[in-house]
């Protein structure tokens, strides 16, 4: 099989897969706060929201985490600690060490990861296309990915880079460097928990510490320097692909950067493939008119994947 399919996977990927909360739903469900700093702020953003929302009633979240930035030091950082939070809560491990309690989201290699929501069923549907990929596509700054494929078999465009951080645990490689070795390319364009200005790193501190380089959920949100080539690497998978599936991408028309370079380096798509509930194909048209455009329901839950993957084959 050639390699000419693309992916791009948004919110609603993570949502099917995992029930990670899409945009609207950030603040719709309580995390659970690890002591008193973490209460505090979790209490600072719902405060703020509800304020909010009294002056904006049909105001979205997007609209509210725009808002929170333009505001002092404190709410900036609590509101995008709270948004990886959320994120993350499935993926925290906490268990007693040394006489305290101690956390961390789950490393890539985790062994841990598979009694975690999603990762499984996100793997089982990605490498049953791992054969024609181009590359991954993706503005979520989730690891679902990442756990799903493993530093064996995804790379961030350079392959061999070398993550900070411990390997497997509990089985850990304590002294061997955590490589990423595999073929499949993903750009995150809008970052990731796991990154930060020091580097990339083998698990999802961000969603602890809320320090991470990300681009905020917020209408007109431009890439930051920093994102410069993940840009450029989506660019190149569009640029190498004749077909792209698209899973759960909301095209928000107010994310005009991200749609702009969709339209201009998706010029050689020749299918389009829309998983969503509620595709919206006037808006993939207008982006790529010249790709025949074919819409599909997500995959069912809790049931084989093999009769969902045939029916895309065919497509």
């Amino acid at each position: 099989m050639s390699k000419d399919l693309g992916v791009l996977v948004g919110a609603g990927f993570a949502k099917w897969a995992a029930g990670l909360p899409i945009a609207s739903e950030l603040f719709n469900s309580e995390i659970e706060p690890f002591g008193h700093r973490d209460a505090q702020r979790a209490q600072l953003v719902h405060r703020a929201r509800d304020a909010w929302l009294a002056q904006h009633p049909d105001g979205t979240s997007e609209e509210f985490i725009a808002h929170a930035l333009a505001q002092d030091e404190k709410l900036r950082t609590a509101v995008a600690w709270y948004i990886m939070r959320r994120l993350s809560e499935p993926y925290i491990w906490q268990e007693w060490h040394a006489g305290r309690w101690r956390r961390h989201v789950l490393m890539i290699d985790e062994n841990r990861k598979y009694q975690r929501p999603g990762v499984t069923r996100a793997r089982d549907l990605l490498l049953h296309l791992n054969s024609a990929l181009t590359g991954i596509i993706t503005p979520n700054y989730d690891l679902l990915v990442e756990y799903a494929l493993g530093t064996q078999l995804f790379n961030y465009g350079r392959p061999n880079e070398v993550l900070s951080g411990r390997g497997a645990y509990p089985v850990s490689q304590w002294r061997n460097p955590v490589t990423l070795r595999g073929p499949i390319v993903v750009a995150k364009i809008h970052g990731s928990i796991s990154w930060d200005k020091a580097g990339r790193h083998t698990d999802g501190r961000g969603g602890i510490t809320g320090n991470a380089l990300i681009v905020a959920p917020t209408p007109e949100k431009k890439p930051p320097p920093e994102l410069a080539f993940e840009w450029e690497l989506a660019g190149d998978i569009l640029l190498r692909s004749r077909a792209l599936l698209v899973f759960g991408f909301a095209f928000n028309p107010y994310d005009e950067a991200l749609l702009a370079h969709l339209r201009q380096h998706g010029r050689n798509l020749e299918q389009v493939i829309l998983v969503d509930k509620n595709p919206k194909n006037d808006r993939a048209s207008a982006l790529w008119p010249h790709a025949r455009l074919r819409a599909l329901s997500p995959p069912p839950e809790n049931e084989d994947l093999g009769p969902w993957i045939a029916n895309l084959h065919r497509l």
